[in-house]
């Protein structure tokens, strides 16, 4: 017996068979560093599996000494610290967010730690209300990055939130 769903695109699929192995990846564990780690190997090379350079950039930031501080991540050497409310990861953790931006350049603010990266997805790890730091994926395309991005992404985040220890961090914003 076959389902056909109406309307599903190539990249709600996508999420839907990686969705399953993110929360497998680190179900068992709940170090944030360790999950963030994994999760952002596995997101990075899932999606550029899926398509040559569908992401240039995978990775986390942390909310430390009032602001976001680098986490682990892959791809380029990235800014290491950034202000909250400056760019798009740190409008997304102020505002507690998701946020697509098809192309980076018309963003008000935007901070360029990457010249390759054109379009982002940033998403804030909420923890019981409170935003604990963000999931931020660029490409290297205009509009490379979409709603069902946003969407598969945000769901990635909020297993990682759930899922993960994040005493670490000290005070919560």
């Amino acid at each position: 017996k076959r389902t056909i769903r109406v309307g599903m695109t190539d990249k709600t699929k996508l999420y839907e068979n990686i969705l399953p192995q993110a929360t497998s990846l680190i179900a068992k564990e709940r170090d944030a560093i360790a999950n963030t780690a994994n999760i952002s190997s596995f997101v990075f090379t899932s999606l550029n599996e899926h398509k040559h350079n569908y992401t240039n950039w995978v990775g986390f930031y942390f909310y430390r000494e009032d602001q976001l501080v680098l986490g682990p991540f892959m791809g380029k050497p990235a800014c290491v610290r950034i202000k909250i409310g400056r760019g798009v990861c740190g409008t997304s953790f102020q505002q507690k967010k998701a946020l697509l931006v098809p192309d980076v350049h018309e963003f008000p603010g935007h901070i360029s730690c990457d010249s390759d990266s054109n379009s982002e997805v940033v998403v804030p790890l909420i923890v019981d209300g409170t935003p604990v730091g963000v999931f931020d994926i660029d490409s290297p395309s205009v509009g490379g990055l979409t709603e069902e991005d946003l969407v598969g992404l945000s769901a990635i985040a909020d297993i990682v939130a759930r899922s993960s220890n994040w005493d670490f961090l000290g005070k919560k914003h």
